[in-house]
């Protein structure tokens, strides 16, 4: 395979630097190392932290209209050369050419999508209590990011921190995950050919424990943006305290899809198997969970199980394959456990649970399509984000019933509801407790939308005007133009 590489060497203050140690990225399809990279350390970390503070005052300066001119050039060079990074993402992530193109059209988007709001970041002005007087609230940068991006889509999630931070005029300092750190080294070159200045974006390689640690517990940290594990979260969470640093965090997620009897079932069947299988089911909204009411279930279970036999499971560089590997044989082990577990438990096996008999490419870690029925709510496969593409099967007889099991989740990021009765629909908008309900359609979610979840699936959120707020503090501003004294006619002690 021809894959264009970017240099191992990591974006620190406009120069690309090496690090103490190397680490080897592994194709997914093959086992095999592909490349290798530099790993950060803690040091290089704080000198990343300390680039990023330099840089953050003359950036934050700018005119918003020249912070987005360089946003749209960084669109503009993803776009460019958009082949080469999908077949670069595929290669240290496993996902398909097809959901690969579509990531470096996303990330593109995100640039475009936030240079937009360069003339729409609005303050306000408000009546004073006294003749004579305003108050004004600002809207100003918060000052230093730092972001946190997991491995499942290791390009757009790049593009999803660093764009809104830079037009809000942050600057940021962004830790990849060390199984797909190619993809963000990638951006940091596009980074540098667009002109962004030195110290405003700096990209590390590096581990949690060392250089994620450094992160979120560095004073000079304004903010904390992650995506990832709850583990990971709170750990984030505790290290932040210490600091009072703010954090926004997207955990994961064990979205259920509930299917009426009145729904299109076979709307219903393509969408409940795309959105379990996109990405090897290694997507935080994916359709985790799947439950159907019982008139209509034995018509689903035949139909869904007749299009997961019809889904290629292949190399991934091959446009006609449906799924490809997982991201690495940690990730398959763990979801080969999950359905061991489920079947000592007393599940049913309908089809798949395996890895394929006869590997599409020699080493890859592939699984096999997995549907399971006969589930107790109790189970882990029900309770557990599985994050691979196994689909759980519950049948429910009334709508109580099926919210009260879909609610009965420590996770609450994404659900999906299937009916054409607006009354049930509007009964799920008020009652079915997440953060992003989808109807009748999948994801993924809209750039102009709020990605947010509840409980365990972490505070704060990503995307649109309120992903955007995060990134922008307030200030508010008392002007007295009047000549006189109005502290003696405050009607009320100052606070």
């Amino acid at each position: 395979m021809n894959i264009p590489l970017p240099g191992p060497e990591m974006l620190v203050n406009g120069k690309f630097r090496t690090g103490p140690t190397q680490r080897d990225v592994i194709n997914p399809a093959t086992g095999q190392a592909f490349a290798k990279v530099y790993m950060a350390d803690a040091d290089i970390a704080h000198e990343a932290i300390a680039s990023a503070r330099a840089a953050q005052p003359a950036w934050g300066a700018l005119a918003p209209l020249q912070r987005a001119a360089v946003m749209r050039e960084i669109a503009r060079l993803i776009r460019q050369d958009a082949e080469d990074y999908a077949r670069l993402i595929v290669s240290e992530q496993g996902k398909t050419i097809k959901e690969a193109r579509g990531e470096v059209g996303g990330a593109a988007e995100f640039f475009s999508y936030f240079s937009e709001f360069a003339r729409r970041i609005q303050g306000e002005i408000l009546p004073s209590d006294h003749a004579g007087e305003q108050i004004w609230v600002q809207r100003l940068p918060l000052g230093v990011v730092g972001a946190i991006i997991p491995w499942n889509y290791p390009f757009a999630l790049v593009a999803r921190k660093v764009a809104p931070a830079l037009i809000a005029g942050n600057t940021v300092v962004l830790k990849s995950h060390e199984e797909t750190p190619l993809s963000a080294l990638a951006m940091a070159r596009i980074f540098d050919r667009a002109g962004v200045p030195a110290g405003v974006v700096n990209i590390l390689s590096g581990t949690g424990p060392e250089v994620g640690e450094a992160l979120c517990t560095a004073p000079d940290i304004d903010l904390i943006t992650m995506t990832g594990s709850v583990p990971t979260g709170k750990r984030i969470m505790a290290n932040a305290a210490q600091n009072l640093t703010p954090v926004s965090l997207e955990l994961g997620g064990k979205a259920p899809f509930i299917v009426m009897a009145d729904a299109d079932l076979d709307l219903a069947v393509r969408s409940a198997a795309t959105s379990r299988y996109m990405n090897c089911g290694q997507v935080c909204i994916c359709n985790e969970r799947t439950y159907v009411e019982r008139p209509v279930y034995d018509a689903f279970v035949e139909k869904f199980l007749a299009v997961s036999a019809s889904l290629r499971v292949g190399d991934p560089m091959d446009p006609a394959t449906d799924i490809g590997p997982k991201v690495n044989l940690a990730e398959l082990e763990k979801v080969e456990a999950r359905v061991a577990q489920a079947l000592s438990e007393g599940a049913e096996l309908l089809m798949g649970g395996h890895r394929p008999d006869h590997s599409p490419t020699e080493g890859g870690f592939y699984y096999t399509p997995t549907v399971l029925t006969g589930l107790r709510p109790d189970m882990a496969i029900l309770r557990d984000e599985t994050f691979g593409p196994v689909v759980p099967i519950v049948p429910f007889d009334t709508f109580d019933d099926v919210v009260e099991q879909a609610n009965d989740s420590r996770y609450g990021l994404s659900a999906y509801l299937f009916t054409n009765d607006m009354r049930r629909i509007m009964r799920a908008v008020n009652e079915i407790d997440f953060g992003e309900i989808y109807v009748n359609r999948i994801g993924p979610e809209s750039l102009q939308g709020f990605h947010t979840g509840f409980r365990n699936s972490g505070p704060g959120g990503d995307d649109g005007v309120h992903g955007l707020d995060k990134y922008l503090r307030k200030k508010t501003v008392y002007i007295n133009y009047s000549g006189s004294n109005t502290v003696d006619l405050m009607p009320y002690p100052a606070g």
